[in-house]
Protein backbone atom coordinates (compact mmCIF):
# COMPACT_ATOMS: atom_id res chain seq x y z
CA UNK A 1 0.00 0.00 0.00
CA UNK A 2 1.12 3.60 -0.58
CA UNK A 3 0.32 6.84 0.79
CA UNK A 4 -0.12 10.09 -0.38
CA UNK A 5 -1.61 13.31 0.50
CA UNK A 6 -4.20 15.16 -1.64
CA UNK A 7 -4.84 19.45 -1.19
CA UNK A 8 -8.23 20.84 -2.13
CA UNK A 9 -9.64 24.13 -1.17
CA UNK A 10 -12.77 23.27 1.45
CA UNK A 11 -14.65 26.65 -0.22
CA UNK A 12 -13.69 24.47 -3.57
CA UNK A 13 -14.32 20.47 -2.30
CA UNK A 14 -14.31 20.30 1.70
CA UNK A 15 -13.62 16.86 3.78
CA UNK A 16 -17.68 17.33 4.49
CA UNK A 17 -18.16 17.16 0.69
CA UNK A 18 -16.49 13.59 0.31
CA UNK A 19 -18.43 12.23 2.76
CA UNK A 20 -21.85 13.61 2.04
CA UNK A 21 -21.18 12.17 -1.47
CA UNK A 22 -19.53 9.21 -0.13
CA UNK A 23 -17.27 8.88 -2.65
CA UNK A 24 -15.67 11.56 -5.48
CA UNK A 25 -13.58 11.66 -8.20
CA UNK A 26 -9.90 13.72 -7.65
CA UNK A 27 -9.71 15.94 -10.91
CA UNK A 28 -8.38 19.02 -12.41
CA UNK A 29 -4.79 18.15 -11.42
CA UNK A 30 -2.48 20.13 -13.70
CA UNK A 31 0.78 19.59 -12.47
CA UNK A 32 2.80 16.69 -14.19
CA UNK A 33 4.47 15.54 -11.31
CA UNK A 34 1.21 15.65 -8.97
CA UNK A 35 -0.77 13.95 -12.24
CA UNK A 36 1.98 11.28 -12.28
CA UNK A 37 1.54 10.51 -8.57
CA UNK A 38 -2.17 10.28 -9.19
CA UNK A 39 -1.58 7.85 -12.35
CA UNK A 40 1.05 5.64 -9.54
CA UNK A 41 -2.23 5.59 -7.02
CA UNK A 42 -3.57 2.10 -6.75
CA UNK A 43 -7.02 1.11 -5.74
CA UNK A 44 -7.08 0.14 -1.82
CA UNK A 45 -4.05 3.30 -1.32
CA UNK A 46 -4.87 5.44 1.64
CA UNK A 47 -4.51 9.55 1.64
CA UNK A 48 -4.85 12.52 3.83
CA UNK A 49 -6.95 15.24 2.54
CA UNK A 50 -5.45 18.05 3.69
CA UNK A 51 -7.72 21.72 3.42
CA UNK A 52 -5.32 24.28 1.67
CA UNK A 53 -5.64 27.99 1.62
CA UNK A 54 -8.64 28.09 4.22
CA UNK A 55 -7.58 25.77 7.45
CA UNK A 56 -4.04 24.50 5.95
CA UNK A 57 -4.91 21.15 7.75
CA UNK A 58 -4.93 17.79 7.45
CA UNK A 59 -8.31 16.76 8.11
CA UNK A 60 -9.44 13.27 6.85
CA UNK A 61 -8.17 10.08 5.43
CA UNK A 62 -9.46 8.91 2.40
CA UNK A 63 -9.15 5.19 0.67
CA UNK A 64 -8.77 5.17 -3.41
CA UNK A 65 -11.37 3.10 -4.22
CA UNK A 66 -10.95 3.55 -8.71
CA UNK A 67 -7.33 4.33 -10.12
CA UNK A 68 -6.37 4.74 -13.29
CA UNK A 69 -8.75 7.06 -14.71
CA UNK A 70 -8.73 9.74 -17.43
CA UNK A 71 -9.93 13.19 -16.01
CA UNK A 72 -13.62 14.13 -17.04
CA UNK A 73 -12.65 18.03 -16.98
CA UNK A 74 -9.85 17.74 -19.78
CA UNK A 75 -11.05 17.68 -23.45
CA UNK A 76 -7.51 16.76 -24.24
CA UNK A 77 -7.31 13.28 -22.38
CA UNK A 78 -4.01 13.65 -20.84
CA UNK A 79 -4.31 14.04 -17.54
CA UNK A 80 -5.46 11.65 -14.49
CA UNK A 81 -7.96 10.92 -12.01
CA UNK A 82 -8.77 8.83 -8.72
CA UNK A 83 -11.97 7.84 -7.16
CA UNK A 84 -11.78 8.08 -3.71
CA UNK A 85 -14.02 7.40 -0.38
CA UNK A 86 -13.88 8.81 2.61
CA UNK A 87 -12.16 6.29 5.48
CA UNK A 88 -12.54 8.27 8.12
CA UNK A 89 -12.12 11.99 10.02
CA UNK A 90 -8.88 12.70 12.07
CA UNK A 91 -9.52 13.13 16.30
CA UNK A 92 -7.83 16.03 15.42
CA UNK A 93 -7.10 18.40 12.74
CA UNK A 94 -2.72 18.27 12.01
CA UNK A 95 -1.74 21.58 10.93
CA UNK A 96 0.95 23.07 8.44
CA UNK A 97 1.83 24.91 11.07
CA UNK A 98 2.51 21.57 13.49
CA UNK A 99 4.39 20.07 10.83
CA UNK A 100 6.62 22.28 10.09
CA UNK A 101 7.24 23.30 13.53
CA UNK A 102 8.49 19.49 13.75
CA UNK A 103 11.76 18.01 12.90
CA UNK A 104 10.60 14.24 12.43
CA UNK A 105 8.30 15.55 9.38
CA UNK A 106 10.90 17.87 7.66
CA UNK A 107 11.51 15.98 4.68
CA UNK A 108 7.56 15.71 4.02
CA UNK A 109 6.91 16.68 0.72
CA UNK A 110 4.11 19.21 2.18
CA UNK A 111 7.16 21.39 2.66
CA UNK A 112 9.38 20.66 0.27
CA UNK A 113 7.33 20.67 -2.62
CA UNK A 114 4.65 22.93 -0.78
CA UNK A 115 3.23 24.11 -4.44
CA UNK A 116 2.75 20.33 -5.13
CA UNK A 117 -1.59 19.19 -4.65
CA UNK A 118 -0.82 15.53 -4.61
CA UNK A 119 2.20 14.68 -2.71
CA UNK A 120 3.73 10.86 -1.63
CA UNK A 121 3.71 10.69 2.09
CA UNK A 122 6.14 7.85 3.65
CA UNK A 123 4.93 5.45 5.74
CA UNK A 124 7.12 6.65 8.70
CA UNK A 125 5.26 9.98 7.68
CA UNK A 126 1.88 8.71 7.53
CA UNK A 127 2.22 6.63 10.99
CA UNK A 128 3.81 9.99 12.84
CA UNK A 129 0.76 12.03 11.65
CA UNK A 130 -1.52 9.82 12.52
CA UNK A 131 -0.44 9.49 16.02
CA UNK A 132 -0.44 13.50 15.85
CA UNK A 133 -3.73 13.71 15.31
CA UNK A 134 -4.30 11.44 18.11
CA UNK A 135 -2.66 13.67 20.88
Amino acid sequence: MSYWLMKSEPDAYSWDDLVREGEGTWDGVRNHRAANNLRAMQVGDRAFFYHSNIGLEIVGIMEISVSGLADPSDLEGKWAAVKVKPVRKLAKPVTLRQIKADPALAEIELIKLSRLSVAVIRPEEWDYILQLSEA
